[in-house]
């Protein structure tokens, strides 16, 4: 069903599609890397996938030593992968073994693809409560402090100290508590705050699958890490982020992925994806972050300018509605029956309209036909990290929202799929959206520049995104 929404600018928003496609199917995948131009995650078992434009991913992706629930970590021209041998229940009850190695690349195929032998941080021996297994690594930007976490619900969540130019646990470094009731743990920095995020609620049992991810901060790495009402995580505390949705479960092993300033996503896996034969598959969503606490964003919904809340608009001239004007101090009329009045249809206002380009604006919001636009998913154009690329039709015509040589925006008669009619749309870590196109005409490549922007209160343009800026962005509006 299509779903209406505005772009402040106004827009009819078109579903789109929550998982990734291709072949994303992983369990407890890892941190997602970048690599010469290509992105990974890892997987339990010790494969992984491959994506060349962050939207379609497939098998690939290769890493030794089996075991479960990976993590990776780029630290200056090297990648540091860690991961759990056994533990878990899988082949070894409880006895389990973290352990760390290196590589210069991800690409299997690069004849630098070599990993270095693994070495053991850690390891747990199945009799006290405690289970070596699901690392999560954090590199302090504040101090360059490498740490690790790990743990499942079989006892406690532990914190370590790791060399960041080895891999090897820190000569001396005690094993820290420092959660319990989770498992599946990350850590991360922001804005003076360290985050555990832990995954709760069972795993493992497809569409059963009851997995959610909670979050506790500390002003310290090693705690304590409390929740938004001051629970403590080693008392079971922790603040949701994701749980289910209607047609997926089981959302589980957080990651998290900065593209730009003020643009991050967050990746998991869902124990089930109801569209995808209920197979454990990997999502991305957009990291938001509000009052301090990261939550699970929305992939893609409706366009107002963030500037003044403007809604943009193809410039066609303005068409008046006829009406019975209706006087409050008319008692008799006042005392009739009150009768809805229909919005101006596209019918009404569409011969009215100039045949050829037409250009683009920002006005008030009326409800208008020249501003409702309809965005729909163009899945055979590729995408970005969380959706496809987008056209943005007026709706109910084929005039779609384009850029121009002259980093203009227009809309023109026909949409023909040139990627200067395509649409990158992100949400940002404030709550608003970036809307870029994937191309501009006479710019060799994809764009990853230039956004929408609000260059006055009438006057939409293309220019540099500046997340400092509310001119870069925009929200959207259902209707």
């Amino acid at each position: 069903m299509k779903k209406l929404y505005s772009l402040f600018a106004i827009l009819t928003v078109s579903a789109a599609a929550n998982a990734q496609v291709g072949a994303p199917y992983i369990h407890d995948p890892s941190t997602i890397a970048e690599c010469e131009g290509k992105y990974y995650t890892f997987g339990t078992g010790g494969g992984g996938l491959i994506s060349e434009d962050g939207w379609s991913w497939h098998s690939g992706a290769e890493r030794p030593g089996g075991g479960a629930a990976p993590d990776v970590l780029k630290i200056d021209d090297r990648y540091l992968v860690i991961y759990g041998a056994t533990g878990g229940g899988l082949g070894g009850g409880h006895n389990g073994r973290i352990l760390t190695m290196w590589n210069k690349t991800l690409d299997p195929k690069s004849p630098d693809f070599k990993f270095t032998d693994p070495i053991e941080v850690c390891a747990s021996d199945g009799m006290e409560d405690q289970d070596a297994i699901d690392p999560g690594l954090l590199l302090d930007p504040t101090t360059g402090r490498l740490w690790a976490c790990y743990g499942t619900y079989f006892g406690t969540i532990r914190l370590i100290e790791l060399d960041a130019k080895t891999g090897e646990r820190v000569k001396g470094n005690k094993e820290l508590d420092i959660a319990i009731d989770c498992e599946a743990t990350d850590l991360l920095y922001r804005d003076g705050w360290y985050y555990l995020l832990g995954t709760h609620g069972t795993c493992c049992d497809g569409v059963n699958s009851t997995y959610n991810i909670v979050v506790g901060r500390s002003k310290s790495v090693t705690g304590p890490y409390l929740d938004n009402v001051g629970r403590d995580m080693f008392h079971g505390g922790g603040r949701m982020v994701i749980a289910a949705e209607e047609r997926a479960c089981g959302a589980g092993h957080f990651g998290r992925f900065s593209i730009d300033e003020g643009v991050e996503v967050m990746s998991f896996h869902w124990e089930a994806d109801f569209e995808l034969s209920g197979r454990s598959t990997l999502a991305i969503r957009p990291l938001v972050w509000k009052n301090g606490w990261p939550v699970a964003g929305d992939n893609f919904k409706g366009v107002l300018s963030e500037r003044r809340g403007y809604a943009l608009e193809m410039a066609a001239d303005f068409v008046r509605m006829q009406q019975e004007r209706q006087n409050w101090f008319n008692r008799s009329q006042m005392q009739q029956p009150a009768k809805p009045i229909a919005n101006q249809a596209l019918a009404e206002v569409a011969g009215t309209w100039p045949e050829g380009i037409i250009p683009a604006r920002i006005a008030d919001y009326m409800y208008r036909p020249h501003q409702r636009w309809t965005i729909t998913p163009v899945n055979e154009a590729g995408g970005y990290l969380s959706n496809p690329y987008f056209k943005i039709l007026i709706e109910g015509t084929e005039r779609a929202l384009a850029a121009t040589a002259d980093k203009e925006v227009t809309v023109v008669p026909g949409y023909t799929g040139a990627d200067e009619q395509l649409w990158r749309i992100e949400q940002l870590t404030d709550g608003t959206y970036r809307i870029m196109p994937k191309a501009i005409p006479g710019i060799e490549g994809v764009n990853t520049t230039f956004c929408l922007y609000s260059a006055g209160d009438s006057t939409p343009t293309l220019a540099k995104y500046d997340f400092s800026s509310d001119n870069s962005k925009w929200n959207f509006r259902k209707y």
